[in-house]
């Protein structure tokens, strides 16, 4: 019973399925690993062990009664960007410190209706703004394969706690690569789904036609486990789409990877600032998926230097938008003795956001304002056209595109990093959200200093099943996705 943290998805099904344990034992095993561990990772906010306890005895009374789900009992913890009744919801923010969220987002009510057993919610950059998790108001989240470096952001404490077996499988969000860079950088798999495939009701906003739910894991598999409660139509998300969502489990091995075509944007791997050891791995896994039987084919993708600048006017336009609500008024945090009406709103917002928070607010208010939105907000709405229009071509001459997650392995924490450096360190992952589309991170290996790296598969809309299957048979003849930081194969 002391490795239970060391079993896959389908294996933690199994076992509770065949009695070999039962969901109180195994979210037990959890929550004691969390308290001896997660003082050095600091991946947790809020650990939620009474609650874990009362829905994992739930979920044993369910199976014996032989209503059980295949997840019925599995432990799962949430990114604390996700609406959760009752419990805590910062978003990483001082100004949500004391929130408790009255409803459940839909994300999480799709996980309590799946059976899944709740045991936190896990550390962000403030409002997801940010590449490292340095910059929540409940401190930096540590990188489990080396405690002085990040986790990546805005899903550190996501990627951290299930690279440091604290949590079986996550949720996280992605608004510019806040899942892939951080799988990326803590050897996980990481999937961005299409916009619109999973719901945001409930998941507190920061660039709405960026922001998309979806699932950390291990592997492929773990994944497809997580889409398949994650994924679907709903009604109170009006950016939620209605496509029809396939059973991603079952498709894992649908994919062929003989005659796979593989885009390799010759763009993608001149960047400067490419990391020579991230080269090197990226391309080791290519030519394991070419020996595999796909076929490389060379593709130009030439809006490649306007992902950054388009970006950075687009998504801190919204987050100006959506963090108005942040005032101070009806909850959150509110200044001491404001004078008036005014000093309530600037004091609330001046103490209560954090630094790179009230940057891009700034930023976004700038482009919007009446003398600059149509030089910079409109003219970048038609740039993400463009780089939309840029892979839809590409698309009619490959299945999918091959890219570095981020062009480095993981910051030491701390690290002196200009925010304009810090936000070119996001060229690979941008444009996938600027253009909606589907992606997933796969861990391929490790640079000279043993910290992970990944490899980046874009796909056409709706082409999650195809990514996550790809990705499955490329773990099957491979080996990275099992490898363990030390911190991990700690007993409790």
């Amino acid at each position: 019973m002391t490795d239970l943290h060391r079993l896959s998805i389908r294996e933690l099904s199994e076992g509770l399925a065949n009695a070999q344990f039962s969901s109180r034992e195994l979210t037990e095993h959890y929550l004691k690993r969390i308290a001896k561990i997660d003082v050095q990772v600091k991946s947790y906010v809020t650990v939620t062990p009474e609650l874990a306890l009362v829905e994992a005895d739930a979920a044993d009374t369910l199976r014996k009664a032989g209503g059980a789900n295949v997840l019925t009992g599995v432990p799962i913890a949430h990114k604390d960007i996700f609406c959760t009744q009752g419990i805590k919801t910062t978003a990483g923010s001082k100004i949500l410190d004391n929130f408790i969220s009255p409803y459940d987002a839909t994300v999480v009510a799709k996980g309590k209706a799946a059976g899944l057993v709740t045991l936190g919610k896990l550390n962000m950059d403030e409002f997801a703004m940010g590449s490292t998790s340095e910059n929540s108001y409940y401190g930096a989240t540590t990188n489990p394969w080396n405690l002085d470096h990040v986790p990546g952001g805005s899903s550190g404490g996501s990627a951290a706690a299930v690279a440091a077996d604290l949590a079986p499988f996550a949720t996280g969000t992605d608004t510019g690569g806040s899942i892939r860079q951080p799988a990326s950088f803590c050897g996980l798999t990481g999937l961005k789904p299409t916009y619109g495939r999973v719901s945001r009701f409930g998941m507190i906003a920061y660039a709405s036609s960026l922001d998309q739910g979806g699932p950390m894991a291990r592997s492929a598999e773990d994944c497809a486990y997580l889409m398949n409660v994650m994924a679907g139509h709903d009604a109170k998300d009006s950016t939620s789409m209605n496509q029809v969502v396939d059973n991603y489990v079952a498709n894992l091995n649908d994919t062929s990877i003989k005659g796979l075509r593989i885009g390799i944007p010759k763009q993608y791997f001149n960047v400067a600032g490419l990391a020579e050891d991230v080269k090197a791995r990226v391309e080791e896994s290519l030519k394991k998926l070419e020996d595999m039987g796909a076929t490389l084919v060379e593709i130009d993708l030439n809006m490649t230097e306007s992902y950054v600048p388009t970006y950075y006017l687009i998504a801190p336009a919204e987050a100006s938008s959506n963090l108005q609500r942040f005032d101070g008024v009806r909850y959150g945090y509110r200044c001491e003795n404001p004078v008036d009406l005014m000093d309530l709103y600037k004091r609330s917002r001046s103490e209560g956001f954090g630094a790179e928070v009230q940057r891009r607010i700034l930023i976004g208010t700038y482009a919007l304002s009446a003398g600059y939105y149509d030089a910079y907000y409109v003219k970048a709405q038609k740039v993400r056209r463009l780089i939309q229009q840029d892979f839809l071509k590409a698309f009619e001459s490959v299945d999918v595109i091959a890219a570095p997650s981020a062009p480095t392995t993981a910051y030491k924490i701390g690290a002196d990093l200009t925010p304009v450096e810090m936000y070119l360190g996001d060229i690979y992952t941008l444009a996938v959200n600027l253009a909606g589309l589907p992606a997933i991170n796969a861990p391929v290996g490790f640079d000279q200093n043993n910290l992970p790296v990944g490899l980046q598969l874009i796909g056409n809309y709706w082409s999650e099943s195809q990514l996550l299957s790809v990705v499955h048979q490329y773990q099957q003849a491979t080996d990275w996705h099992t490898q363990r930081a030390a911190i991990a194969e700690e007993n409790a």
